[in-house]
């Protein structure tokens, strides 16, 4: 029962004595003769309203308690909040909050914040940007710059001396280097251009999904040095990645296994924006076995090799049963085994699953 219903229950039983009082009330004479001398039932509506009178005083003690003494989960302040520092619901408050006075910025300093964009109309970037800040010059000129610091937030406020600095920020593998100038006076801004994108990159094996650990990217630059050989920005990149570059154009390979089943492809990244490519790779499963009858069980601690045609080689492997994703061709392959060689010319087509049987004979 509640406080409610047991104050009204007091109350009631309160009402219900004070009727019967009154009744018994009613029936006393209006005088008060002997004891010995009184009717029966006049002595008995005296006996009624001595002990009811014990009673009235604890429901009427009840009754003011329960009308004066709140329960114990009741909500006492019933005060209605300022809408005007209510917002986003009933029971949400948003408390203002107080701007951080700002430091003052010595003398002898000069205050700096950086600020990395990926286009120049763009938002600057809020997340994953790393700062590194350089000495212009170094005491020693043999010596590579002294690092100033490193700093993780997305746009730092530096505190430097009065110079000339050198500034990296990288996001991703997208970065930029530029030399700042820092000076007295009110905080600078410096934005940084990353002209940065993203790359994500799938592959097809069969027209499905590449299963996973399948397929792994290696990401190159485009141009090449003097011996024809191209930069590697990433290698091991897997499937669904999104990857942070510099806006250009990338020479992406794509590797089935650990053969030669392997798609090349040239990829443009285009700053602000994310460029997915996909590709199909042509494959098939081959197992070797050297064995000194057809059918027979494959003999242990062979030395394979794998090779076109034309004597390139495409695999070099050891072991009974090696397994290899080959992209679909002509291959002959070479078993050596207790100081002998064997070999077999075999083709496959994509999607074939080959087993190559080497006879030792």
């Amino acid at each position: 029962m509640g406080p409610c219903s047991g104050a009204r229950a007091a109350s009631a039983a309160y009402l219900m004595v004070g009727r019967a009082l009154r009744d018994a009330m009613r029936d006393l004479p209006t005088s008060t003769p002997a004891a010995e001398g009184r009717c029966a039932p006049c002595r008995r509506n005296e006996r009624l309203v001595r002990a009811a009178l014990p009673l009235l005083a604890v429901l009427v003690l009840a009754s003011g308690a329960n009308a004066q003494q709140p329960p114990p989960d009741w909500q006492v302040d019933l005060s209605v909040p300022d809408p005007d520092r209510t917002r986003g619901g009933a029971n949400t408050t948003i408390v203002p909050r107080m701007a951080e006075p700002a430091e003052p910025v010595p003398a002898d300093m000069g205050q700096v914040r950086l600020v990395a964009l990926l286009t120049a109309d763009g938002q600057p970037i809020d997340r994953g940007v790393v700062w590194r800040v350089f000495e212009d010059h170094p005491a020693d000129a043999r010596q590579l710059p002294k690092i100033v610091g490193t700093y993780k937030e997305a746009s730092p406020v530096l505190k430097l001396k009065p110079g000339a600095y050198i500034v990296n920020v990288a996001f991703g593998r997208a970065h930029l280097t530029r030399k700042i100038s820092v000076t007295g006076g009110p905080t600078r801004k410096e934005p940084f251009v990353l002209n940065a994108g993203g790359l994500r990159l799938s592959a097809l094996i069969g027209g499905k999904p590449a299963p996973a650990n399948s397929v792994s990217f290696e990401i190159q630059t485009d141009e090449r040095d003097q011996s024809g050989n191209r930069a590697t920005v990433m290698s091991g990149v897997k499937p669904g990645l999104i990857i942070r570059l510099n806006a250009g154009i990338y020479h992406v390979v794509s590797a089935y296994g650990d053969a030669n089943a392997v798609v090349r492809a040239d990829v443009t990244v285009e700053a602000g924006k994310l460029t997915e490519a996909t590709v199909a790779h042509s494959a098939a499963k081959v197992t070797l076995k050297l064995v000194t009858k057809s059918g027979g069980d494959a003999l242990p601690d062979t030395q394979w090799v794998l090779q076109t045609p034309d004597g390139v080689i495409v695999k070099e492997s050891v072991g009974a049963l090696p397994t290899h994703y080959l992209a679909p061709g002509t291959y002959t392959a070479i078993a050596k085994s207790q100081g002998r060689a064997f070999r077999r010319d075999f083709s496959v087509e994509n999607g074939a699953v080959t087993q190559v049987e080497v006879m030792m004979q």
